[in-house]
């Protein structure tokens, strides 16, 4: 019987062929491979390099601002909302000297910036509610939030425990013994509030009294407080007004008539929301040299409001002023698609002196 024929040579070139393409094969998966870590680690040079930038935009972006709050402080005796630093229109400041170039946004380096300063003196300094009759500041304050009066004790002493420095509960309050019983488990402040977003960490405070209407908005916090001082589920509820509206950690301690709110306002011992919405509409528009209209050039101006009672200007020589010192400066630093938020809180201790403007703290988020 004769076997067929089979070529040796035939064979030889299929498997060839078959190792070619195996390599071929691999070759391309490694480079592949090689492209795409070159095109990742490009990418990261990149980011790091735009991140460096980005940081030396946004510190040019508070140095601008600071420019602009030294600029104003020597061309006005006050602060008010019209200002060139608060975004207003009708500054004379504008016109009168180096504010008239001032920029929203401002090229720089591969990117932009965009800044805003918001006064910190608008708001009432919450660590002052540790001073003697600070729990009524602080109940107004929750009052005004809308909480509900059966809340109020508990709520206030909590607030109190947080900062005060001992571990004795106020009436109703909360210190180290019920939030060591969490999970997990934390320790009281018993210090002043250095961040006002350390209030969400404390026994019966919820994102939306803190936020009020803009809690849907933000992030929901440190820690959500979804049970009252019984262990119930406190239910969620509107608040027209939220906590981070009337108070700052931060500020010379004192409410600037000319920037605060008609909420903030009525904190002051004998302002209701009469008085204190017909203060915020008495300061619109511009000074036209009868001191009857436009900002306050002093807390005594106020006066002119026929609304003021006397008692009423008592509370605001003693709590009020009508210029600032403490701001928050944000900067909006953009390179290509790259952007980063810078913050930064800073003092202005002499109006008269441009250079002394400190930058108390310094962060990005």
């Amino acid at each position: 019987m004769r076997l067929p024929y089979s070529n040796p040579h035939r064979s030889q070139s299929g498997i060839a062929l078959i190792v070619v393409m195996i390599a071929i094969l691999v070759l391309s998966m490694l480079a592949w491979k090689f492209a795409a870590y070159m095109k990742v680690e490009t990418t990261l040079a990149r980011n790091a390099n735009n991140e460096a930038e980005l940081e030396w935009i946004g510190r040019s972006g508070v140095e601008y601002a600071r420019w602009v709050l030294a600029s104003e402080g020597q061309c006005a005796p006050f602060d008010s909302r019209n200002q060139i630093w608060a975004g207003g229109t009708s500054d004379p400041c504008a016109t009168n000297g180096a504010l008239a170039e001032v920029q929203p946004e401002v090229p720089l380096g591969h990117g932009t910036f965009k800044w805003k300063i918001t006064d910190l003196e608008s708001k009432a300094n919450i660590n002052m509610c540790l001073a003697p009759g600070g729990d009524r500041l602080l109940q107004q304050a929750l009052v005004l939030v809308g909480v509900d009066a059966g809340e109020l004790p508990p709520l206030t002493g909590a607030i109190l425990d947080w900062m005060d420095p001992d571990d004795h509960p106020h009436l109703d309050g909360a210190e180290n013994d019920y939030y060591h019983g969490l999970n997990p488990p934390y320790d009281a402040k018993n210090g002043p509030i250095d961040d006002l977003t350390e209030l969400l960490m404390v026994r019966g405070v919820t994102p939306e009294m803190y936020w009020g209407g803009a809690s849907t908005n933000h992030p929901l916090g440190i820690i959500q407080q979804q049970f009252n001082r019984n262990g119930t589920p406190v239910p969620n509820q509107p608040y027209p007004v939220g906590l981070v509206n009337v108070f700052t950690p931060m500020s010379s301690g004192r409410i600037n008539v000319n920037t605060a709110s008609a909420e903030v306002l009525q904190l002051v011992p004998g302002i209701d929301a009469i008085m204190a919405q017909a203060i915020v509409d008495g300061r619109q528009g511009e000074d036209d040299g009868s001191g009857l209209l436009g900002p306050y050039p002093t807390v005594e101006a106020v006066r002119r409001i026929p609304e003021v009672s006397p008692i009423a200007m008592n509370g605001l020589r003693q709590f009020c002023t009508h210029e600032s010192r403490t701001f928050q400066v944000e900067v909006d630093a953009k390179i290509d698609r790259y952007t980063r938020q810078f913050v930064a809180i800073v003092r202005r201790n002499d109006r008269r002196n441009p250079r002394d403007i400190q930058i108390l703290t310094f962060y990005w988020k």
